[in-house]
């Protein structure tokens, strides 16, 4: 990979989308299991439901802003011209590349969730943003090197689905342990919060299933089957890495699902609830990690092509 002013652009923008569609994702989850303990003014789960509220309105915002710079840095690597001059290039970008048509379904689909987080809530609005929140996905697995199979292919199908599943994953961890669960610290809250941290839990245990199965896909495409593209290329060692950090996030989903989440149901205390949402909020901290690296390696040359 060329470490240039364009290509740390792009990986900027690219880990900015990462983590603004995770947020948009998670935040929707968060409001669906929140909406209906939320209702009254005054109730315990309010503030809660109100911050996913917030937050989807924010990711939503800044997928968009993000998607948008993105597309002028791809332009400006494409022709080569400089960033303020790739505007004229757009055009053609986007209706003579993959990379274009790509782009505007995750536009699209970006666009309508902004639209949808501001509108009110009701089933019509919640179908419709979740079929854009899908559209988001296959548009930004299109983006990345499944789509040199074609877009009609399994290779993008399964990334689509590695997308979805791992925003999903790291979204309810981002948007619970830094937004949303802080706001369910009060004891009145608590039923609320368990209830919540369970469906957190079940959730996360499959979607990680689904990553996983799709990530081992992605690995073996990426290098070829030969285990020399993982450590005699830089994008072997950069995946390694990211490896090393979703154990790390396995670890910590683990500590809470099988040592404090049964403490919190069991004793309902105010120092198991606190220690349920520091796990959620280190987790956090290591899945905005992975995504930044998981920019990095959608934008860097697979292994298989550093070895031949």
């Amino acid at each position: 990979m060329k470490a240039d002013w364009l290509w740390i652009g792009q990986v900027a923008m690219a880990a900015l989308v990462n983590l603004a569609y995770a947020f948009a994702l998670g935040s929707t989850l968060y409001g669906a299991w929140l909406e209906k303990d939320a209702r009254s003014a005054i109730a315990p789960a309010r503030p809660a439901w109100l911050r996913a509220q917030r937050s989807l309105r924010a990711g939503s915002l800044v997928l968009v802003i993000a998607l948008v710079m993105w597309l002028l840095y791809e332009s400006a690597s494409i022709s080569g011209a400089t960033l303020p001059a790739s505007f004229g290039v757009v055009p053609t970008v986007l209706s003579q590349t993959h990379v274009g048509h790509a782009w505007s379904v995750a536009f699209g689909g970006a666009l309508v969730v902004l639209l949808a987080a501001f509108a009110g809530a009701s089933p019509l609005r919640d179908g419709v943003l979740w079929l854009a929140l899908i559209a988001v996905a296959a548009g930004r697995a299109g983006l990345g090197h499944a789509a040199d199979a074609g877009f009609a292919s399994a290779a993008l199908g399964l990334n689509t689905l590695h997308v979805l599943s791992a925003s999903a994953w790291s979204g309810i961890v981002m948007a619970g342990g830094l937004a949303v669960l802080p706001a369910l610290g009060a004891s009145t809250a608590r039923g609320v919060l368990i209830r919540t941290a369970g469906q957190l839990s079940n959730v996360a245990l499959f979607a990680v299933g689904l990553v996983l199965a799709t990530g081992v896909f992605n690995t073996l495409r990426g290098t070829g089957g030969s285990l020399d593209a993982l450590t005699g290329s830089e994008w072997g060692r950069v995946l390694l890495a990211k490896l090393a950090l979703v154990a790390l996030a396995l670890a910590l989903g683990a500590v809470n699902r099988v040592m404090v989440m049964p403490e919190l149901r069991r004793a309902a205390s105010t120092g198991a609830a606190r220690r349920f949402v520091n796990v959620l909020h280190l987790e956090a901290l290591v899945m905005m990690a992975i995504l930044v690296i998981a920019a990095v390696l959608g934008h860097s040359v697979p292994g298989y092509v550093l070895q031949g």
